[in-house]
């Protein structure tokens, strides 16, 4: 059947309490595949393997339908913080 956004964005939301986040269904909307970008204090002080496992984790039920999951960002609050004030300070192309 497929898992859809609502339901990974909840699970996200209800495990990682997120600061940011942001999942698309890259499947043509069938849920089999899905790029997130996810902003947590649960990453302080961990690895990106370390990040990856915990949102695997958070999706381990969902996991069982989801036939590809690409974590494009996996951030800190304080790494998301930079991040947006060097996007902000970088000179439009």
């Amino acid at each position: 059947m497929g898992v859809n956004k609502a339901e990974v964005e909840a699970a996200l939301t209800s495990k990682m309490k997120p600061t940011h986040l942001e999942v698309v269904d890259t499947s043509g909307g069938c849920g089999a595949s899905f790029a997130i970008e996810i902003v947590s204090e649960q990453f302080e002080g961990k690895r990106l393997l370390e990040r990856h496992r915990l949102v695997n984790g958070a999706l381990e039920e969902q996991m069982k339908e989801i036939h590809a999951l690409s974590i494009k960002k996996a951030l800190t609050p304080a790494q998301w913080q930079q991040q947006e004030v060097s996007n902000k300070a970088a000179p439009a192309q």
